[in-house]
């Protein structure tokens, strides 16, 4: 509100609206008596001390008539805008829950509609329904029905590929459930704020059918009525119709410029999110047996999509029981893609295959939609980078976190709630029963992340993947959500999946690291040996291009010259041979990934050079 008063066009439109809502709730009851008061010696007079706006045919008063007027106006107004928000918004809001297919109908049928004339569309319904005060509301809630489902679609598309409608849609929520809950609290500030300005046009729109007399018919007048009653004398006394005019006109434009200046003053950026249900699946074929005892046993893990995109080729992976592994890489080398496609979180159309995905010891290709969700939901946990994108801001942050008990272990809603409670204080958030009924927005970045480590936590998980969880906190936080994985590492004796582009904090962090690049894995090896053991030029590079506190400051930080190549452009050879100083014509071929010892593999022709040293630009 402070906001808006300080703007121009904010102020004006308060104003007018302020005194069109006034004038509609006491007009009745003040110039209603005179309103309807019939003086036939008094008919048609025009502008008079006693009468300034004149008087009609019988001989009321017109300035009574516009004031008593104002309800019916603003009350037919505000029903029209009612339907058509109400049948704009089911529109809007189907394509983002419905299978593909009728989703395209739906839109299809909201394109074809926003194309057709909004006035001919409701001069055609009111015709249709009939003419009178019903057909005007009908037609003019149905002629704004379109633009309001396009701002609807817009809206529901940018929260459905959030993770918690994702999660939802995981869950097999119903689709109803989904937009009622998930989708439409979410976009509700928006809409609501285009519909303030939308009660101007169907103000406008209802006084203009009135006065080409589709619209409010005799007895019952409203501002379009007194206008189209006015305008054969506008000539002989101007006052009778530019009286009613100017009620129209300025209620119209107070309700449009009120609309936007509360949009200006409240704007902000809508939710999205990245993560989306996968339709791929883990398919068996030919590999290795999952080692005896590991929490993850992954082998031979590929992602493909259309056109040649593969961005994660032919990954193994171990994890045993509470073992930190850490996943790094530069930004497009698959860490995130190989996390979702543990998770079953890959998007469709993307194909994810495997020599074998056991999680727990479960073959996960072998177990049933039903088994295979319970699993993932149970004995697995994932942390996202932002967690804004994981939470429904929507929801109190208690609820979110029981419904992983209500849904995974049929808990009841108290039971559910205390262990919401329970998990919040074991993650360090201070009084956690206040905070569970907080919304997201109410916690601080670092507490947000620590939720949703206390939401994984719900249950009992045996896998926690992280996947950058400390990219947009501070040092002093990100110190502290690493302490917290570690005692939730240890306590509960869960293995897990650091996922980071900062070979840094893995190195603090992790015992085992896996350096990707380009989809693959070149090099395993233990955090111990990481600094003085590294063999892939890849990785020394990575940690070449680290500073420290003996790094000169006067000189530029060290870099790896060149970019790694996109998904779809990986050869057949060696990824990195194009920015490796290392680099001979045997690299046109790919090197395997040959193990040395028992912690520490290499996919590089010349790793026996590992003391060499590797050029940084």
């Amino acid at each position: 509100m402070r906001h808006l008063l300080r703007t121009p066009s904010g102020v004006i439109g308060l104003a007018l609206v302020a005194v069109t809502l006034v004038i509609a709730a006491v007009g009745p009851a003040i110039w209603g008596q005179e309103a309807e008061t019939v003086n036939a010696a008094a008919a048609l007079q025009g502008s008079s001390a006693e009468h300034p706006l004149g008087t009609d045919h019988l001989g009321r008063d017109i300035l009574a008539r516009v004031l008593a007027g104002g309800q019916f106006t603003v009350a037919l107004a505000f029903l029209a805008t009612a339907i058509g928000a109400g049948l704009g918004t089911l529109l809007g809001v189907l394509p983002a829950v419905l299978p593909r297919r009728a989703g395209r109908l739906v839109t299809g049928a909201v394109n074809a509609l926003v194309a057709f004339p909004a006035l001919l569309l409701a001069m055609f319904t009111a015709v249709i329904s009939g003419l009178g005060a019903k057909g005007a509301v009908l037609g003019i809630g149905i002629a704004f029905a379109p633009s309001i489902a396009r701002l609807t679609q817009t809206l529901s598309a940018s929260v459905a590929s959030a993770d918690y409608v994702a999660a939802a849609r995981l869950l097999r929520v119903p689709r109803w459930r989904i937009a009622t809950r998930h989708v439409l609290p979410n976009i509700g500030e928006p809409i609501i704020l285009n519909l303030t300005a939308a009660l101007g046009s169907s103000l406008v729109a209802m006084s203009g059918m009135s006065f080409l007399g589709l619209g409010v018919q005799p007895p019952s007048y409203d501002w379009g009525r007194l206008l189209f009653d006015g305008f054969s004398r506008i000539y002989v006394d101007p006052m009778v119709a530019i009286g009613p005019a100017i009620a129209i006109v300025a209620a119209g434009i107070g309700f449009n410029l009120l609309g936007e200046a509360l949009a200006r003053s409240v704007a902000r950026a809508p939710v999205g999110g990245k993560q989306a249900v996968g339709k791929g699946a883990a398919m068996p074929s030919s590999g290795e047996e999952p080692v005896e005892g590991a929490v993850l046993s992954v082998k031979d893990l590929t992602v493909t999509f259309p056109d040649g995109v593969t961005p994660v080729r032919g990954l193994s992976l171990t994890i045993m029981p509470g073992e930190i592994v850490g996943l790094v890489g530069e930004s497009g080398s698959g860490k995130s893609m190989t996390a979702n496609a543990v998770g079953g979180l890959v998007a469709y159309p993307g194909v994810v295959t495997a020599g074998h995905m056991s999680l727990c010891g479960e073959e996960l290709s072998t177990l049933s939609e039903a088994k295979r969700r319970k699993l993932l939901g149970t004995s697995m946990a994932m942390v996202f980078q932002d967690p804004m994108a994981s939470l429904n801001p929507a929801l109190k942050v208690g609820g979110q976190l029981a419904e992983v008990s209500l849904v995974h272990q049929g808990a009841k809603r108290p039971a559910a709630w205390a262990r919401a409670i329970d998990r919040l204080r074991q993650v360090h958030i201070p009084d956690p029963e206040k905070r569970a009924r907080q919304h997201p927005h109410e916690f601080s970045g670092g507490m947000r992340q620590r939720a949703v480590i206390a939401m994984g936590l719900m249950g009992t998980p045996r896998l926690l993947i992280a996947d950058e969880p400390t990219t947009a906190l501070d040092v002093t936080v990100q110190r502290q959500i690493l302490k917290l994985l570690r005692e939730v590492s240890a306590e509960a004796g869960a293995g897990a999946l650091f996922i980071s582009h900062d070979i840094a904090v893995v190195s603090e962090l992790c015992d085992r690291v896996v350096v990707m690049y380009a989809g693959r894995v070149v090099e395993e090896l233990p955090v111990a040996d990481l600094v003085d053991g590294a063999s892939h030029p890849y990785t020394k590079a990575l940690l070449a291009s680290l500073p420290d506190m003996e790094t000169d400051r006067d000189k530029p930080l060290a870099s790896i010259p060149g970019h790694q190549p996109s998904p779809a452009d990986v050869g057949e050879g060696c990824a990195f041979a194009s920015r490796c100083a290392l680099a001979t014509d045997r690299c046109v071929e790919r090197p395997p990934l040959t193990r040395y010892d028992a912690a520490h593999a290499v996919a590089c022709w010349h790793a026996e050079t590992r003391k060499a040293e590797v050029a940084i630009g």
